[in-house]
């Protein structure tokens, strides 16, 4: 029976827990299955395309607790759907007439490999799927096993994806500087846009450790750095209504009174309404290979600043991103413990030959798993019925309707 020979790989865009997750299947397959040989696709789907590999060397498994240290990926992203063949061509990863799932099943059954791990999004996890199905269509047995990746905490039925109490975390320390920027000039602005495609979670989340960081700040009595500068004053979401004549009253109220005004907004909030605007006005949007609108084209949170500043009279707005902060930071303890028993399952899946993407199954009450592949999907709402958010928005003293 032939050995079997493991890779590994990162795709989509960065989260908190992409190094971290590297590392932690290098040590559990150290740990477990030392026999083995591991290697890592470079830049995602793009290094099995161009059969670019890194070798995990006796070095490297040595020093691979390092990598919890780190964000980013030390094997390096990239976003490459294997079903778009013209995308695929047009970059040069493939030629003309190839069918990038047959480039990629060749590649692996040339360098043996036995078993794939993905970490990423549901467009990374899907897409491993359908070249799982290729392999096996095709009289190759290979076992697919996916970590789940996005700080957007959308990936349908994942409790938690890896990366997202993390980045929310970072992005409150990231909006406890910016928000010092209110004593910069009178009647000021902030708007701190947070990611957040099709799901609010992440700038809810952002919101709430923002806040429990600063809810027990002291203050020096009389002066203008107070508990109500480094206050939130309105929160939108894609999953919440947004009417701009009642918030810029409001919004304008809070600002004369006292003299700024703080907005959370996530980059998917009234993204379709934009969108269309655009399109109707004949611009051109771009898509990348999955389809999806190329969300940092659009500036959402420049679009509410448009809206906003004149409405509520400010002398001075701006609009302030965390999306690169924050997916960039290595994972934090909550992330960590999540990751290894993640990557553990990962490991004990794949040498079970049982393929899917490890996670709480929301369907089975939360228990950890490894979710089978037709059952993954992205773009999960954030269930704004959640405890903790009503307390947020009672915090901040706003009053929302669901979308």
């Amino acid at each position: 029976m032939a050995k079997k020979k493991v890779a590994m790989l990162t795709a989509g865009g960065l989260a908190p827990c992409l190094s971290s997750a590297v590392g932690g299947l290098i040590e559990r397959y150290t740990d477990i299955a030392p026999e083995l040989e591991l290697i890592a696709y470079r830049s995602g789907y793009q290094g099995v395309l161009l059969g670019d590999s890194i070798g995990i060397t006796p070095d490297m498994r040595e020093k691979a607790h390092l990598l919890h240290r780190y964000g980013g990926s030390p094997i390096g992203n990239s976003r490459v759907k294997l079903t778009n063949a013209a995308d695929c061509v047009k970059r040069g990863l493939v030629k003309e007439g190839d069918n990038p799932l047959r480039v990629a099943a060749e590649r692996l059954a040339n360098d043996g490999i036995s078993i794939l791990h993905t970490i990423g999004g549901d467009d990374t996890n899907t897409t491993a799927a359908d070249l799982a199905a290729y392999l096996a269509a095709n009289g190759y047995d290979l076992t697919v096993v996916g970590l789940p990746k996005t700080v957007d905490n959308d990936v349908v039925p994942i409790r938690q994806s890896l990366g997202a109490w993390t980045a929310a975390e970072v992005g409150a320390h990231f909006f406890d500087n910016v928000s010092n920027e209110q004593t910069a000039a009178p009647r000021t602005l902030i708007i701190h846009e947070v990611m957040g495609r099709h799901c609010g979670w992440l700038t809810a989340a952002t919101a709430r450790a923002y806040l429990t960081r600063t809810r027990n700040n002291e203050y020096v009595d009389g002066m203008m750095t107070n508990a109500g500068m480094k206050s939130i004053d309105a929160v939108y979401l894609p999953e919440t209504r947004f009417d701009l004549d009642a918030e810029s009253a409001r919004l304008k109220e809070i600002m004369d009174r006292t003299g700024h005004a703080t907005v959370f907004v996530s980059e998917g909030a009234c993204l379709d309404a934009i969108v269309a605007e655009r399109e109707a006005a004949g611009e051109t949007i771009k898509r990348d290979a999955f389809g999806h609108v190329k969300i940092d084209t659009i500036n959402v949170g420049g679009w509410f600043q448009k809206q906003f500043a004149s409405l509520l009279n400010a002398e001075r707005s701006l609009v302030q991103k965390s999306g690169y902060f924050a997916r960039s930071a290595p994972a934090n303890g909550d992330d960590l413990r999540l990751i290894q028993s993640m990557t553990d399952l990962a490991v004990e899946s794949a040498l079970n030959k049982v393929s899917g993407v490890t996670g709480h199954d929301e369907g089975q009450n939360g228990k950890l798993r490894t979710i089978e592949f037709p059952r993954i999907k992205g773009g999960k709402a954030f269930d704004t019925s959640v405890k903790w958010f009503g307390e947020v928005m009672d915090e901040i003293g706003q009053k929302y309707e669901d979308a």
